[in-house]
C-alpha cells in the first residue's frame, strides 16, 4: 500500500491565497500545471474496491458517509490539486423520474425515453435539496475536510450524452436507438435535450451552492457525432446550461470535456466554457493552434501511460507540459483512470506534475 502523502501545498503555503487549479481554471498565471484525474477515485485502489465489493453503486455514490470517504481515498493517497464529488452523471436522473442502476458486469440500466409522451412524463428539478438530498452533505463535507488546499470538483453530464443513456436504456456502444431516433424523430431528441438542459443547469447551481468551486461538463458520448451533428445535438444544450449557470455564478470556472473532441475541435472553439478538456487523440500543440494561446485547456496524458515506468510516466508528463505551450494548462489524464492501474503510478504522476514549474516570465523592458 502505497505511503500517504504530507506535501505541502501550494494553496496551503501560500495563505489565504486560492487553490491553484481553481486560480488555472480561472485563466490566471500559475507556478506549475495543477494536476487531477478523471475517475481518480476508483476501482485501481484497493481502499475503494473494499467498498465497492460490499456496497452497489448507487449506495456508494448517494450515501454521504460512503461517498466522501471515496472522494478523499485520492486526495489523502496523491494530494491531486482537485478533490471531485464521487457519484456518476447519471445521479440526477431519478429526480426527473428516469430511474436507474448500475448492474455488476452489466453497466447502467436506465428506464428508457424514447418518446414524446415519455419526455413529457419527465419531472422538473425544481428542489435539489428535497429530490437529491445527499449532494449538499457530500460536497459541503468535502469542501470543509480539503480545508482550501485542493479545489472541489462537481461534475455533470452533458445533456446530449445523457440523453443517450436514457434512449439506448444501457451504455450500448453503438448507440443505434438514440441515432435511429436522432434521424427518424429529431424532435423528441430535441425536446428531451431541452429539458436535460434546464434540469442539469439548475444541477450545477446546486452543486456550486453546496460547494463546488469548478464543475466539469463530461460529454462522454460525444464521439458518435459527427462535427454538423455535434452542432445541432449537443453544443447549444451544452451552452444552455452554460449561460444559466454562469448567470447565476458568473465567477465559477467551467470545464468542458468531449470524449472524441479531436476531430471537432474547429466545433469545441465555440464553447464558451473556461477551460476545454482534451482525449489524447489530439497533440496539447494542435489543440492550442486551434483553440487559441487564452484558452485554458486540460489534458491529456493517455491514461494508459499510467501502466509504465516512473521515469515513463516523468518523460510524457514533461513531453504533455511542454507540448501545451502555455501557462493555461491543468494535467490530466485523456480519459478516466483505468482499472488494473498501479497505484504508486497515479503519485509518479502528480508528484511529475508538482515538479514540472515553469520558467519565471520575462519582464518587458
Amino acid at each position: 500500500m502505497r505511503t500517504r502523502r504530507t506535501t505541502t501545498t501550494t494553496a496551503a503555503a501560500g495563505g489565504n491565497q486560492d487553490p491553484i487549479l481553481l486560480r488555472a481554471a480561472r485563466g490566471e498565471d500559475v507556478e506549475r500545471p495543477p494536476v487531477w484525474l478523471m475517475r481518480q477515485a476508483g476501482r485501481y485502489m484497493a481502499e475503494f474496491r473494499a467498498y465497492s465489493t460490499k456496497y452497489g453503486f448507487r449506495h456508494r455514490s448517494e450515501t454521504p458517509e460512503i461517498a466522501i470517504e471515496l472522494s478523499m481515498q485520492p486526495w489523502r493517497a496523491f494530494k491531486p490539486d482537485g478533490v471531485i464529488m464521487f457519484s456518476d452523471i447519471l445521479t440526477p436522473l431519478p429526480a426527473l423520474g428516469i430511474e436507474f442502476d448500475v448492474v455488476k458486469g452489466k453497466g447502467p440500466v436506465v428506464t428508457p425515453v424514447r418518446t414524446m409522451d415519455d419526455v413529457k412524463a419527465m419531472k422538473q428539478l425544481d428542489d435539489p435539496d428535497s429530490q437529491l438530498p445527499f449532494v449538499r452533505e457530500i460536497l459541503s463535507t468535502l469542501r470543509k475536510e480539503i480545508e482550501g488546499q485542493s479545489t472541489m470538483l462537481g461534475f455533470i453530464g452533458s445533456p446530449w450524452t445523457l440523453a443517450a443513456y436514457a434512449m439506448e436504456g444501457s451504455s450500448d456502444r453503438h448507440l443505434v436507438t438514440t441515432k435511429q431516433i436522432m434521424t427518424q424523430d429529431p424532435e423528441t431528441l430535441h425536446a428531451f435535450l431541452s429539458k436535460l438542459a434546464d434540469a442539469l443547469g439548475v444541477y450545477v447551481c446546486h452543486q456550486i451552492d453546496s460547494g463546488a468551486q469548478v464543475v466539469q461538463i463530461f460529454d462522454s458520448w460525444a464521439h458518435h457525432l459527427s462535427p454538423q451533428q455535434y452542432l445541432e445535438f449537443s453544443h447549444p444544450y451544452n451552452e444552455r446550461v452554460i449561460a444559466y449557470v454562469k448567470q447565476r455564478y458568473p465567477d465559477t470556472p467551467l470545464i468542458f470535456h468531449a470524449n472524441g473532441g479531436c476531430g471537432k475541435l474547429h466545433e469545441l472553439k465555440k464553447s464558451t466554457a473556461d477551460v476545454i478538456g482534451l482525449d489524447w487523440n489530439t497533440s496539447m500543440s494542435e489543440a492550442r493552434a486551434v483553440l487559441g494561446p487564452d484558452r485554458v485547456l486540460q489534458g491529456n496524458m493517455d491514461p494508459m501511460y499510467l501502466f509504465a515506468s516512473p521515469e515513463r510516466i516523468r518523460q510524457e508528463v514533461a513531453n504533455n507540459v511542454r507540448d501545451a505551450g502555455s501557462r493555461k494548462h491543468i494535467l490530466n489524464v485523456g480519459h478516466g483512470v483505468v482499472q488494473g492501474t498501479p497505484e504508486e503510478n497515479v503519485g509518479h504522476f502528480c508528484d511529475a506534475a508538482r515538479a514540472s514549474v515553469y520558467a519565471p516570465k520575462a519582464v518587458a523592458r
